[in-house]
């Protein structure tokens, strides 16, 4: 059974999300705060958080933060704001996908599926680049053996390019092949997971801005070699 994570202080809200996600056969854990979370995460296997931005003491944005440190599990985030920057923000500091409250039972219920059924598709061979190695089966990204803590999305995309060279992707191709055909999310979720797999290996030493190239007006591309002009 899948097993997701509701993290919010409102307990009304926790029941809501468990009356919605119950019924389709998902066990819900619920915790109200990120500390509560992060001990839940530690002692069980979680196969996807939602997360509540708005709460005391430790946000989540903060919490989102800590649980990347150690975990990579798929998370959406709750937000009763829809500013482009706090999007931004929580793609930043690691989570997978974002709601807006209100929200509609639907829309919700979808974006956890397909952010569900992505993460089960991840590549399953490894592919190495230049020191960079990708490995489906443990999902782990490194490059000259130091780990590279990354979220499912950004790890499928990577993989993406990785197993397809000097192709390009429009942004649209991208969210349908990594969000699925039916996703809500729009193309500033592809600029802010391209911008956090840059810096991330670029932080890890590894050259990005050689090989992972924006092509201006259409999308994005791998290149093999290093010093290509656009």
């Amino acid at each position: 059974m899948t097993t997701i994570l509701l993290v919010d202080d409102e307990v009304r809200m926790l029941d809501l999300l468990s009356l919605y996600l119950t019924p389709l056969k998902y066990q819900c854990l619920k915790a109200k705060s990120g500390k509560e979370a992060l001990q839940f995460i530690a002692a069980n296997k979680i196969d996807l958080v939602i997360l509540d931005v708005m709460m005391p003491e430790m946000d989540g944005w903060a919490t989102c933060q800590k649980i990347r440190q150690s975990s990579d599990v798929p998370i959406i985030m709750l937000t009763a704001r829809n500013e482009t920057t706090d999007v931004i923000k929580g793609l930043k500091y690691g989570a997978d996908d974002y709601v807006t409250k209100p929200f509609h039972e639907d829309e919700l219920i979808a974006r956890i599926e397909a952010l569900l059924r992505r993460t089960n598709d991840q590549p399953t061979a490894k592919i190495q680049f230049k020191g960079l190695e990708l490995d489906g089966d443990a999902v782990e990204l490194s490059y000259n053996g130091q780990m590279i803590m990354v979220t499912p999305k950004e790890f499928a995309l990577i993989g993406l390019f990785l197993k397809n060279p000097q192709k390009v992707f429009s942004r649209e191709h991208l969210l349908s092949l990594i969000w699925g055909s039916n996703s809500l999310t729009d193309d500033r979720t592809i600029d802010s997971h391209i911008r956090n797999i840059r810096e991330k290996l670029r932080n890890a030493g590894f050259p990005i801005d050689h090989h992972l190239i924006t092509v201006w007006g259409v999308g994005y591309k791998w290149v093999v070699n290093d010093y290509y002009q656009h």
